[in-house]
């Protein structure tokens, strides 16, 4: 969801919706490169001046935000409510919208209800249509940057190539492609939607054609009268398919697994109901409250009573017979798992391209390229112009935990080698004063993320607050309060419909741990995250030399930025 395919490599972002979203590393072998030079150079200048003359250059903050997409920006704004100024945003590209920037492939557009993937802070009342669109999203986002004031705090094409922890000075050091910062505290809105996943395919590099991921769209090269191949059927291939099918000369689907798919009850909002909602803005929150309610409904159904999604499954097989009438593209297009194991698509447009005459379904995954011949996993072979790969991100691997390393020097990404583990979806021991927004086990599979991003965020500035407020430094989770919250977590997750529907998805780990979804409602969340329990957490004082060291020689961000 985004706007432009020449996106800046160097930045950061971060939230989600249909195709997902956030940001925090990524790049080339050339940007690794040059990623370990800075390091080395920041490291040797750190090491020459004994940490004192090196540290006068370098700018401090009390917050380092990391990604500028819903979760970055919300926090952007409860930091500048709470009191908090002295914050900088750190973005890798050269825009705002995280997801709804970085994905801007023909058809995208959100699936969950306008009115509900909103801050509740910042109601719109002039949403076009029911299920919004990429470019209405992502102006949102630079509509909320601009009227709460953000932008003096905004540092785009500035990726974050380290984080590390200074335990002597209690603080974060951050390398990033713009220069060092330091910072009391970090909060990593580099959501797991945001860094492409593409198979190491045998030929891939020798295909004489155009090759690009769905969040990384060529919208200079034109599909008119090619070959494509489309590789996947999630999300955002749903949406893509039916808008590039009527272009294509011949479309090749290349399908793993299939989706169940549900009608998509879209419409135009009209001018009165914008009119109402902004005029009475009442009417907006009902509208909000009761999308909120029809969603929290539901989740008893996945997390707790899986049988209770039988009456929806007859729903999506009704919608699979209306929209394609060959029973054998019918069957090839049936799962075989419970309807909400994985992702359910909405769409009306998806079956009916799947069975249009130029399109062929091939019920494999792709496995090698021999020149522009494409062959499948059951031995078939496919001619094509151009691979569209639809293929997902790293999600259960986020790569943002290469890059940050905590108080004994371990990355987190090492620290999350047997999968990811957070307390309370935000913070991780042994990384103080680290706190994520969209962390592990905070995703949905049926409602809006940004009601979970505005729970973690009242997390976040009560842990802020309080550490104020008791005169610490900075705070960890113990060991046993992240064990516990984890191993409760897990054994609901036993329970869903993800564990026992009978599917391989994107949300298990290698392992086949669900470190993605929440195994509750959005409500129970909220709860779990409205205030900081002080006795989950290890609190950290700065030590009376580091405090002096920290003293006026270290300008503010304020003061760097004039």
């Amino acid at each position: 969801m985004a706007s432009s395919s020449k996106r800046p490599r160097s930045g950061t972002s971060g939230a989600p919706g249909a195709p997902g979203e956030a940001r925090a590393t990524g790049g080339s072998a050339a940007t690794d490169a040059s990623a370990v030079a800075v390091v080395a150079d920041a490291t040797a200048a750190t090491d020459e001046a004994d940490g004192s003359v090196a540290d006068r250059a370098v700018p401090h903050v009390r917050v380092a935000v990391i990604g500028s997409g819903f979760g970055g920006l919300g926090a952007a704004v409860r930091l500048r409510r709470a009191g908090i100024t002295d914050f900088v945003v750190l973005e890798r590209a050269d825009s705002v919208g995280g997801t709804w920037r970085d994905n801007s492939y023909p058809g995208c557009a959100c699936d969950v209800p306008s009115h509900l993937y909103s801050f509740s802070f910042a109601p719109n009342p002039e949403w076009p249509r029911s299920f919004s669109g990429q470019p209405d999203i992502r102006a949102y986002l630079e509509k909320v940057a601009t009227v709460f004031g953000l932008r003096p705090h905004l540092r785009f094409n500035t990726e974050v190539l380290e984080a590390r922890w200074e335990s002597e000075q209690t603080r974060w050091r951050i390398t990033t492609s713009a220069g060092q910062w330091t910072a009391d505290a970090i909060v990593s809105a580099a959501g797991p939607l945001a860094d492409p996943q593409i198979p190491d395919l045998p030929g891939l590099n020798t295909f004489p054609g155009k090759v690009f991921h769905s969040s990384r769209w060529d919208h200079d090269y034109d599909l008119t009268g090619k070959r494509v191949a489309m590789v996947g059927t999630g999300a955002s291939a749903a949406q893509i398919i039916p808008s590039i099918q009527p272009q294509a000369s011949k479309l090749t689907v290349f399908q793993r697994t299939p989706a169940w798919v549900l009608p998509r009850r879209d419409r135009e909002i009209s001018q009165l109901e914008k009119w109402l909602h902004d005029r009475l803005p009442i009417t907006g929150k009902i509208r909000r409250g009761t999308l909120f309610a029809l969603r929290e409904i539901q989740v008893d159904a996945f997390v707790r009573r899986p049988g209770l999604l039988r009456v929806v499954q007859r729903l999506a097989e009704r919608h699979l017979a209306q929209g394609v009438a060959d029973p054998a593209l019918r069957a090839r297009l049936t799962p075989d798992y419970r309807i909400g194991c994985k992702r359910i698509l909405l769409s009306n447009t998806y079956y009916p391209a799947l069975a249009a005459a130029n399109t062929e379904v091939v019920s494999a995954g792709l496995r090698e390229l021999r020149g522009s011949t494409l062959v499948a996993a059951d031995g078939s072979e496919h001619e094509v112009d151009a691979i569209v790969f639809g293929t997902g991100f790293h999600v259960t691997d986020m790569p943002i935990g290469s890059r940050v390393f905590g108080a004994n020097g371990t990355s987190l990404a090492e620290e999350w080698k047997d999968g990811m583990e957070a307390l309370r979806g935000s913070t991780v021991h042994g990384f103080p004063n680290l706190f994520f927004v969209i962390g592990p086990n905070t995703g949905l599979g049926n409602s809006s993320m940004i009601l979970m991003i505005e729970s973690q965020l009242n997390y976040v500035i009560d842990a802020l607050t309080t550490l104020g407020s008791i005169g610490a430094t900075a705070m960890q989770p113990t060991v046993r309060a992240q064990r516990q919250w984890n191993l409760e977590l897990q054994h609901r997750m036993d329970r869903t419909v993800w564990t026992t529907g009978g599917c391989r998805s994107w949300y298990l780990d290698p392992s086949g741990r669900n470190t993605v979804l929440w195994p509750g409602s959005t409500s129970a969340f909220r709860r779990a995250t409205r205030k900081v329990d002080l006795g989950e957490y290890e609190l950290i004082m700065r030590a009376p030399s580091a405090r002096a060291d920290a003293g006026a020689a270290t300008p503010t961000a304020e003061e760097v930025s004039g």
